[in-house]
């Protein structure tokens, strides 16, 4: 955190940041993702910076304060409540705060237009955001965040949705998926009659849950959505544009290996996790993606986005609150752990999908009435279920 900036430090901070690449089509690949920094005068203009670089001595600096504020962990003899109690540290956070929390994440469809059937992108990115760039609300604790918008920096991801999608694949593999469209429309289950399935693990209060419906419905999409905290759940049955014609609130523990799902094996389009793999242990994490993967189609893709090592956030932890590794509790009981592009890749790709895109994502989050600001770490991803090899 850089607190009271002097002009010379201020006056480091351009040279710390890229350019953003432009797609082919010559604007950002991502609109949200396009806001560099290039005159130190202008750094409290805005909420947030895009891209930024941190210098050798950031990154070291960075890392001793991790080391520090590791170095004392909690007993294990207690560690093991913050496992076996979380979804009661969930369900009080959730009675305390109900929807007033997190805001609704109205960038999605601009990082992951792959939540979206072919051809309804463009006018569900309108809609979402009427125009405008969504604003950054500041960073509201230790490993928890009030949601602030992100950026996508590969080519365009809706060439990634039309060239990868299932249908551009049909001819090579229509055997294959023609059996499993069979089995599922064989089956009875809430949205079985939907042409494009999304599950949302974790789903709280419906922050993503919104945007998606009203962005989705009468075009033959179904969203299901889940959450260990029953309270969670309920307020997301309460909202007024829950409609149980297109989406399926239901609780479920992603981390119980035999608890089942109201849908079967490969019947999803799209599997969304967002700051949810972060609340649970490093040990439980491999299974709980081996098992998510199944239920994705061959060709479904699985969206990822949570906390980066070295955030701003993982830095303010105090000593005394660490329980392994890069994993921390807050005061509330909750946890969270901070990734790296590897440990990301390894978890997808140990469950068989391959990757489509593996993102450091780095910004200089700004407070303009404090003048303080904050390097802020996530990681973003899409991987991709394989095909089947065609028969010979």
């Amino acid at each position: 955190m850089l607190r009271g900036l002097s002009p010379a430090l201020v006056a480091k901070v351009p040279s710390r940041l890229s350019i953003r690449p432009n797609s082919t089509g010559g604007r950002p690949s991502a609109p949200l993702g396009a806001r560099v920094l290039t005159s130190p005068e202008d750094i409290f203009k805005h909420n947030m910076w895009d891209h930024v670089q941190w210098t050798a001595e950031e990154k070291e600096n960075a890392r001793q304060k991790a080391e520090e504020n590791s170095c004392v962990r909690i007993p294990s003899k207690e560690q093991g409540k913050y496992d076996t109690e979380a979804r009661r540290y969930w369900e009080t956070f959730y009675e305390m705060h109900q929807d007033k929390f997190f805001k609704d994440r109205k960038w999605l469809f601009l990082e992951f237009p792959e939540l979206l059937p072919l051809g309804t992108e463009s006018n569900a990115t309108d809609g979402c955001l009427g125009g405008q760039q969504a604003s950054y609300p500041q960073s509201s604790g230790p490993g928890r965040d009030t949601e602030t918008r992100h950026h996508q920096q590969n080519a365009p991801a809706h060439q990634h949705r039309i060239a990868d999608s299932p249908g551009c694949q049909h001819s090579c593999h229509g055997e294959e998926l023609d059996n499993t469209e069979a089995t599922i429309r064989a089956s009875s289950f809430p949205g079985q009659h939907a042409s494009f399935r999304i599950l949302e693990v974790g789903c709280g209060v419906g922050n993503s849950v919104f945007p998606i419906v009203n962005s989705t419905k009468e075009r033959g999409a179904f969203l299901y959505c889940c959450d260990f905290s029953p309270r969670a759940i309920q307020l997301v049955k309460e909202h007024p544009d829950y409609d149980p014609t297109v989406c399926h609130a239901f609780v479920h523990d992603i981390c119980e290996e035999m608890a089942s799902f109201p849908f079967p094996p490969q019947s999803l389009d799209v599997i969304l996790a967002v700051f949810v793999l972060s609340s649970i242990h490093p040990e439980r994490m491999q299974g709980v993606v081996n098992r998510l993967s199944r239920y994705l189609k061959h060709g479904g893709t699985f969206l990822f986005r949570d906390y980066g090592r070295y955030d701003f956030s993982q830095l303010r932890f105090k000593k005394g609150r660490c329980l392994s590794e890069n994993f921390y509790t807050r005061g509330d009981g909750t946890c969270v752990y901070f990734f790296t592009k590897e440990e990301v890749h390894n978890l997808f790709s140990n469950a068989g999908l391959e990757e489509i895109q593996n993102l450091e994502d780095r910004r200089l989050q700004v407070n303009r009435r404090k003048k303080v600001a904050m390097h802020r770490v996530w990681m973003q991803s899409k991987y991709r279920k394989l095909y089947l090899p065609p028969k010979s």
